[in-house]
């Protein structure tokens, strides 16, 4: 003589084999997830570069600044500039286009 189960146990095993599979499609998709989580970290890490160059091109504009400003004078600084801004060459420099 076989046993079965009735249907109300039936429906009861579903019901939480598919609360069971939702859970763990959140847990793996869902917006606190594990794949948003590494999707944050990756954009985290492209971020953190993104700051550190823009911090490095400050801090070259910083020094380039100070060393225009009339308390330091860097003669070759100067010179490049002028010969940028006003198109000058040296006589014994020779202009290629």
């Amino acid at each position: 003589m076989t046993k079965t189960l009735p249907i109300s146990a039936l429906v009861y095993y579903l019901a939480m084999l598919l609360l069971g599979l939702y859970f763990a499609f959140a847990a793996v998709q869902g917006p606190s997830g594990i794949l948003r989580r590494v999707q944050l970290e990756a954009e985290t890490d492209q971020l953190t570069r993104e700051r550190d160059a823009l911090q490095a091109q400050v801090a070259e504009m910083r020094n380039l600044t100070r060393r225009l400003s009339d308390d330091y004078l860097d003669i070759d600084l100067l010179d490049e500039r002028a010969r940028d801004v006003l198109g000058l060459v040296r006589a014994d420099e020779l202009v290629v286009r």
